[in-house]
């Protein structure tokens, strides 16, 4: 892939031609129906969005125990195909295309939500309190995983992408970010396990390494794309040695052939991130942090990240707030602000499906200059 530095320029991407180098980032938005079953308004909420050049839809989860909170989307039914399938043909009938992320909570769970004890790498508890069906409660102790839990959770994930290839996505995208369960098995401090998937970074990739090996075999490496997220502290994660695991894992994905790396929080000014840039063969999206929601903003840090590398940029607040921020870039309009600032979720269209594009908006596009909070820093 060529590395212009415009974020509207076509790239190509594996069997894709996408219009623009923009990645709707995949963002929990908790309006799936509480058996996870994605609903209409989902549909009409990525359809509003389908032109940007790729969509990476919200995670969802390869089996029950997975489930992090209150609904939240899951792949492991036939209701879930169908509900999925509502997306992918709104989104295609729109002209867009769309990827799934696939992702299972780890310890980030509750019984109050699913009706499982959690399971991790090891017995450490999230500290804090998790968002539950019944509110916030404490963390759990997860039970910690066996080496069939391993297994048949390996084996959850590649039905999982074989489901999505069924509602109609172009591929999936395996989490393996911001605290969740392959991110656990990552990082030094909730993986103290002493077997072959613990101890050096080479045991502690393994878990990640297994899961996009299987969801591979299933459906094809160029359908399958990896989220990471280098040195990110988010839901209690201490990884220790985050500038050598992450060359250890790119080297270990490499043979396998993904479509892509997905990298959060991505600086271009990062040794890390220059170093995967160096390591790594195929396309790379880069999800850069925005302190503040402006047009000029947004372009600057997704131009940055292309000049230094990156072949897609994705953004999540953006892309939430404004469904028409291709043509927003494309003119040099304001922004919408982000109503939801704290992205705390809670269902129905305020927030979510209500917000204006240019051509809606009675007086005019609104503008948001102000900085984003601490709270949703991540773009």
């Amino acid at each position: 892939m060529t590395q212009p530095t415009d974020l509207l320029a076509p790239a190509e991407f594996g069997r894709l031609s996408l219009p623009n180098r923009l990645v709707m980032a995949p963002m929990t938005r908790n309006r799936a129906a509480a058996d996870g079953t994605p609903t209409p308004l989902m549909a009409e909420y990525y359809a509003q969005r389908a032109t940007a050049g790729l969509i990476v839809a919200e995670a969802a989860t390869p089996n029950a125990v997975g489930q992090t909170y209150p609904d939240i989307t899951a792949l492991h039914t036939p209701s879930h195909v169908a509900g999925w399938r509502q997306v992918t043909d709104a989104v295609r009938d729109a002209g867009g295309r769309m990827f799934l992320q696939l992702q299972h909570g780890g310890r980030i769970g509750h019984p109050a939500t699913s009706g499982h004890t959690p399971l991790a790498p090891s017995p450490v508890p999230l500290p804090g309190t998790v968002f539950t069906a019944e509110g916030h409660q404490p963390g759990v102790v997860p039970r910690e995983m066996t080496a069939d839990d391993i297994r048949a959770t390996v084996a959850d994930f590649a039905a999982a992408a074989r489901r999505a290839l069924d509602a109609g996505f172009e591929g999936v995208e395996v989490h393996s970010a911001n605290g969740y369960l392959l991110h656990q098995f990552l990082a030094g401090n909730t993986n103290r396990r002493t077997d072959a998937y613990g101890g050096p970074a080479a045991g502690r990739i393994r878990f990640t390494v297994e899961v996009v090996e299987a969801v591979a075999a299933e459906i094809g490496a160029e359908r399958v794309g990896v989220r990471i997220s280098p040195g990110l502290t988010v839901n209690g994660i201490e990884e220790g040695d985050t500038e050598d695991l992450y060359p250890a894992l790119v080297a270990a994905l490499r043979p396998l052939g993904p479509a892509y790396l997905h990298v959060v929080y991505a600086d271009p000014d990062s040794p890390v991130f220059r170093r995967i840039r160096a390591d790594w063969p195929g396309t790379l999206i880069a999800n850069p942090v925005l302190n503040e929601l402006t047009t000029d903003a947004v372009r600057r840090a997704g131009e940055r990240l292309l000049a230094a590398g990156a072949d897609l940029v994705a953004l999540g607040r953006p892309f939430l707030a404004n469904p028409d921020l291709v043509a927003r870039l494309r003119l040099g309009a304001p922004l919408n602000p982000v109503r939801d600032r704290y992205l705390m979720y809670v269902g129905g269209p305020d927030g979510y499906t209500d917000y204006p594009t240019l051509s809606e908006s009675e007086s005019g596009p609104a503008s948001s200059s102000e900085p984003a909070s601490s709270a949703s820093m991540v773009a």
